[in-house]
C-alpha cells in the first residue's frame, strides 16, 4: 500500500506565507531546461527507490473545449512520438517504460495538453498538478531519492495524502460493454431504436461510429480498450428540420454524416452557429444534442472491460433509465 506522499516542486517552503500560498520569485511554468530537467531526474530517483521500471497510464485526457493550463496546448498534445503505435496508444491502463512515463510527464509540465496518472498498483503514483506541482507517492520511504532531490535544488514535503489521488465515485453497479450489452445494442440496431455509438476514448476526445447490423462486430473490434460507451438513436435525414431547431443561444452539439459515410460532430455556441448550419447543410443525415448534463440522456451506455471480461476502467457513466433497469436484474439475478 502507498504509504509515502511527498510534494515535489522548486518553491522553497520558506517563501509561503501563514496559508501555505507561495509568495517567492518562482514562475509558475516549465523553464523547458535545468529546472525541468530536476523535476524528471527527481521522479526517476523516487522510481528507482520504489524499484519499478514500468507505469500504467490511468484516467488521461487531452485538452478540449476548456483548457485552463498557462501555456496553449500543442498539436498531437505532447504525445508524438512517445508511442509505437502512436498517440491511439494513450489509454487507460497502457503500460510505459519509466522513460516514457517521464516523457508524458514533461508534457504535463509544460502543460502540452495531455494529462493523466501514472501508477503501479498499491506500489508507486506520480500526478502533475497545476502550478508545477509534483505529486508523488510510494510504498517505500525514498530515502535516497530524498537526498537526490534536495542536490537537484528542489523540494519534497511530505503530505498526508496526494490530492490528486484517484476517489472512488458514488457506489453502483457500472454496466460494461460486455456480450450481454452488445447484444442488446444488437437489438437495438434491429429494431431502429440506435444508430450512432459515442465512444469516449480519453477524457476530452471520442469518436462516432454508424451502426448498422453488419457493422457492430467491426465497431466492437476497433474501439479503444476501456472506453466509454454511449448509444444513440439514428440520425435524421430530415436534415432541415434539424437544422430548425437550433437555438438561439447557448452550447450544442451537431452530430451529422458525410459524403463519405463518417460520423462527424462539433460543439458549437450561437456565433459559430452559421459555421455549423453550412457543415451540417449538405449532410445526408444529422441531429443535434445537448452539452448539459441534464438533458443529454442517451439511451444507453457502458464502459468496456478489458480481454478477461474484468472492468478496471475507474471512470463511469452516468445510469440511462435502460442501465437502471440493466442494473437492477443484475442485482436480481
Amino acid at each position: 500500500m502507498l504509504t509515502y506522499f511527498y510534494r515535489v516542486t522548486k518553491y522553497d517552503p520558506s517563501d509561503r506565507d501563514e496559508h501555505g500560498s507561495y509568495t517567492g520569485p518562482e514562475d509558475t511554468v516549465s523553464d523547458h531546461g535545468e529546472v525541468e530537467a530536476a523535476y524528471l531526474q527527481a521522479l526517476a530517483a523516487f522510481a528507482k527507490d520504489t524499484g519499478i521500471g514500468h507505469l500504467a497510464v490511468r484516467e488521461p485526457k487531452v485538452a478540449s473545449l476548456a483548457h485552463f493550463g498557462v501555456e496553449p496546448p500543442l498539436d498531437g498534445f505532447g504525445l508524438d512520438g512517445l508511442f509505437p503505435s502512436g498517440p491511439a496508444d494513450f489509454h487507460d491502463g497502457a503500460e510505459v517504460p519509466l522513460d516514457v512515463g517521464l516523457e508524458l510527464v514533461r508534457a504535463m509540465l509544460r502543460d502540452n495538453g495531455a494529462w493523466c496518472r501514472l501508477e503501479v498498483e498499491d506500489t508507486f503514483a506520480a500526478h502533475v498538478g497545476w502550478d508545477q506541482y509534483l505529486y508523488i507517492s510510494s510504498s517505500q520511504p525514498c530515502v535516497e531519492a530524498l537526498v537526490r532531490t534536495r542536490d537537484l535544488g528542489l523540494f519534497a514535503e511530505r503530505m498526508d495524502a496526494s490530492p490528486y489521488g484517484f476517489e472512488e465515485e458514488e457506489e453502483g453497479i457500472q454496466r460494461p460493454g460486455d456480450d450481454d450489452f452488445w447484444a442488446c445494442l444488437h437489438r437495438a440496431v434491429c429494431d431502429g431504436v440506435a444508430g450512432i455509438l459515442e465512444e469516449t476514448y480519453l477524457e476530452g476526445a471520442t469518436r462516432w461510429h454508424h451502426l448498422t447490423v453488419d457493422t457492430i462486430s467491426t465497431v466492437r473490434a476497433g474501439l479503444a480498450p476501456r472506453a466509454r460507451l454511449e448509444v444513440w438513436p439514428p440520425l435524421s435525414p430530415d436534415v432541415e428540420t434539424v437544422l430548425r431547431a437550433l437555438p438561439t443561444e447557448g452550447l450544442i452539439e451537431g452530430v451529422w454524416q458525410d459524403e463519405s459515410g463518417r460520423i462527424l460532430s462539433a460543439v458549437a455556441n450561437e456565433d459559430d452557429f452559421p459555421e455549423l448550419t453550412a457543415r451540417i447543410s449538405s449532410a445526408s443525415t444529422a441531429a443535434l444534442l445537448s452539452v448539459y448534463a441534464d438533458e443529454r440522456v442517451p439511451l444507453f451506455a457502458a464502459v468496456m472491460p478489458d480481454q478477461d471480461g474484468v472492468l478496471r476502467a475507474r471512470w463511469r457513466t452516468v445510469p440511462t433509465p435502460n442501465d437502471r433497469h440493466w442494473a437492477l436484474h443484475h442485482h436480481q439475478s
